[in-house]
This record gives structure tokens, C-alpha cells and sequence, in this order.
């Protein structure tokens, strides 16, 4: 697999900020990176911090990482069928019906980790199979195109994105 980053012609422009998120241009790196970083940081959270919110709108960091585990499988998903060569134009999802029927308060911090690690280490296993052609293979989806390559960009800066929010407004 040769390490580069996506071009602007595979992902829509709302995923710009997601991408940038990520240094480098290995993308299998930065997945690992993101679980060491991330799974470090969320045994860290005291378990009263787990159900707070920053405000009467705003979701728990139970479901804020629910919400990271649903995404990556949402964009692995995607990543898979585009590097097939899946042509279908592919849905959007609600994040928000997501993660009101996630019941993620109910599940303990240790059961999101231990979920969140083994959606993590399925990605890595995604990725480190794709070659150059299936990386960069264009298709739909949202109303967008979005290559493997970028879907995995977009799921490591989707992380760092919610894992500095939980930092500056949560903890």
C-alpha cells in the first residue's frame, strides 16, 4: 500500500475538517495511533464524568463514543463496498436516531471501551488488506463521493474531532 492522503475529489467537502484532523499520510498509523490515544484517554474519565453533559441538548460521553463506534462501522462499511466495487450510491444514516436508540447510558464505560477497540481492530484489519487500486476507488455515498482512502481518513479525524470536544467541554 503506498501511504498518501486523499485528494480533494474523494470526499465531500464536509469531511475537509475530519481529514485535516490527520497527520501523516498513513492512514493504517493513524488508526492505530487514534486506539492507543483514544482507549488511554477514555480509561482515564472517572466513571462520574460518563453521563455528563455540557448542556440539556448535548449527548453523554457514553454517547459520544457510542456515536465514534457506530461511525467507523457506518465508513468501514462503506470503505469495504466502494473497494469491492460496490456501484450503488450509498444512504446516509441519523446520527441522532443512532444514538437515542444506542442506549449507551445503560452500558458500563468498560463495555463501550471493550466495543470500541473491537470495531477499531476490525478497521485496522480493513485497511491493512485494501491495495492502491481499492483505496482509491471513488463512490457515493451521503451525495458524495468518498473513496476507501478518505473513509479511513474521515473515521481517524472524526475521532480526534469528538475526542478534543470531550477534553475542552466535557472533562
Amino acid at each position: 500500500m503506498t501511504h498518501r492522503r486523499p485528494t480533494s475529489k474523494e470526499y465531500g467537502a464536509y469531511y475537509a475538517n475530519y481529514i485535516s484532523n490527520v497527520q501523516g499520510d498513513d492512514i493504517l498509523q493513524a488508526l492505530k495511533k487514534g486506539k492507543s490515544v483514544t482507549v488511554n484517554f477514555l480509561q482515564k474519565i472517572p466513571k462520574s464524568k460518563w453521563e455528563h453533559r455540557y448542556g440539556s441538548d448535548k449527548w453523554t460521553i457514553k454517547e459520544v463514543v457510542v456515536h465514534l463506534i457506530d461511525t467507523e462501522r457506518v465508513f468501514a462499511y462503506r470503505a469495504m463496498r466502494i473497494a469491492r466495487g460496490d456501484k450503488q450510491a450509498l444512504h446516509g444514516f441519523d446520527q441522532d436516531a443512532y444514538v437515542s436508540n444506542s442506549n449507551a447510558n445503560a452500558r458500563t464505560p468498560a463495555s463501550i471501551i471493550a466495543g470500541y477497540r473491537a470495531v477499531r481492530e476490525a478497521t485496522i484489519q480493513l485497511f491493512k488488506n485494501l491495495d492502491d487500486e481499492a483505496l482509491g476507488r471513488i463512490g457515493k455515498a451521503s451525495e458524495a463521493p468518498v473513496s476507501p482512502r478518505a473513509a479511513g481518513f474521515i473515521i481517524a479525524g472524526h475521532e480526534i474531532h469528538h475526542m478534543t470536544i470531550i477534553r475542552d467541554r466535557y472533562l
